[in-house]
């Protein structure tokens, strides 16, 4: 008899691509099979995402392409657009279950009640070579402009030991990197048994550090005012820790922070930066930015754009501000007009690129560790990877291998990254 095929199909952050993978997990487990592109699924998950106005688009786009493409399919639909909007979800045509994310971790149970399904956790991670690990779920910050701490509750953490059986696993199943993400990782505190002291994010990460086989660890995204010394030290002196974090900046004016119901000023972000590079001159930085906030003037942007210019970030995510319904900022005055938005969104966006080339130029001639993560679609025999603290590198050789790690001269610098050449 032939099996069941599945698809899974997400949208939005770290934390919902390591959900899908637990899904996938789960239906693996079921005797089903993972369907490809052109093949016909019975059974279809969407993870969606609502941070923006274009995630919600996004995903809804996601929904009815499955629908039409998997006619008859069950269409599972949850995340954080389904924990904000379910009614309209429901609504789009093939969509027969809308699960919030308060029964996330529950849906296949839902509708497979008979069945006997593994915990909620991952064993692999499908078309990557660093694998997410989420430690942490939910957000106490309520951010102005933010919806994530309504559609994903407060701030909740795992289990260390579930933490650490969950990545020897995947190091036994040939992972070498290891990603620490959540929402907001900075509050992990180890949901510590009844009688136990909570577990930082400092202790997990020296935790992680002595697992057999584990030889990248990296810290997901972390607001600059939860970079305690504690946790700076447990990264320095690991023997596995990469030199790279990606910390929000959001914006370089304190007027715009404040706005945003920001924990920081621009002065602890760049003390913060200037700590980690003191202890180690070759740590590197990645960051997200909004641009036209209500209330940002040209003032606040340049204050952006100057912090943009100190730090030089190995990559910048930006974002053109999005009004969510129920947050605080949706009220504000001050709307930033589209073009002003569309002219900041391209000096961020130029300034990042010409500032990520003046960073990599630095590491020219420099021999460095590479991981190989995949072939580059547009050139045959070439491979891209990173080093440890995130610089992004091409290599060339057609016998090389997704996961495998090398050392590299550093030969030359282009646009989108720096070109190595392996050493013998």
């Amino acid at each position: 008899m032939e099996t069941k095929k599945f698809k899974v199909v997400t949208l939005g952050c770290r934390t919902n691509q390591y959900e899908s993978q637990a899904y996938t997990d789960q239906l693996l487990a079921l005797g089903m099979t993972q369907a490809s592109e052109t093949d016909v699924a019975e059974i279809c998950v969407v993870n969606t995402c609502t941070v923006t106005e274009s995630a919600d688009s996004s995903s809804r786009h996601q929904i009815r392409q499955l629908a039409k493409q998997n006619p008859g399919a069950k269409i599972l639909v949850t995340g954080c657009l389904a924990e904000r909007d379910p009614t309209s979800i429901g609504q789009i045509e093939g969509v027969t279950h809308v699960v919030p994310n308060t029964r996330k971790e529950s849906l296949l149970q839902e509708i497979f009640p008979e069945e006997e399904l593994p915990e909620f956790s991952i064993k692999n991670f499908e078309a990557h070579t660093r694998a997410f690990v989420k430690v942490q779920d939910g957000c106490n910050s309520f951010c102005t402009y933010c919806i994530i701490p309504y559609v994903r509750g407060r701030s909740r953490s795992r289990r260390l030991s579930e933490i650490v059986q969950e990545i020897k696993t995947l190091v036994s199943n040939g992972y070498k990197e290891i990603v620490l993400t959540g929402i907001n990782i900075g509050d992990f505190d180890g949901a510590p048994l009844e009688g136990e002291a909570p577990v930082r994010l400092a202790e997990l990460v020296r935790t992680v550090d002595q697992i057999e086989g584990v030889e990248r660890i990296r810290v997901s995204s972390i607001d600059p005012d939860e970079v305690d010394e504690e946790l700076i030290d447990a990264v320095i002196q690991g023997k596995h820790t990469c030199h790279s974090f990606h910390i929000v900046l959001q914006s370089g004016s304190n007027v715009i922070l404040k706005r945003m119901n920001r924990k920081y000023t621009k002065e602890i972000f760049l003390s913060t930066i200037e700590r980690l590079k003191t202890v180690c001159p070759d740590f590197t930085f990645t960051t997200d930015i909004i641009v036209g906030f209500p209330g940002e003037s040209e003032a606040d942007f340049t204050d952006t754009l100057e912090i943009m210019e100190k730090v030089r970030f190995a990559k910048v995510h930006m974002f053109p501000y999005s009004e969510r319904k129920r947050t605080r900022a949706a009220l504000f005055t001050g709307k930033v007009t589209p073009q002003v938005m569309q002219e900041r969104k391209r000096k961020v966006l130029t300034l990042a690129e010409t500032a990520s080339f003046a960073l990599r130029e630095e590491y020219l001639g420099r021999k460095m560790k590479v991981l190989i993560e995949s072939e580059e679609k547009d050139q045959k025999g070439m491979f891209s990877g990173h080093t440890e603290n995130f610089l992004p590198v091409l290599v060339e050789g057609a016998d090389l291998k997704s996961n495998q790690i090398l050392e590299v001269e550093l030969i030359q610098n282009i646009q989108t990254a720096l070109i190595g050449r392996r050493l013998p």
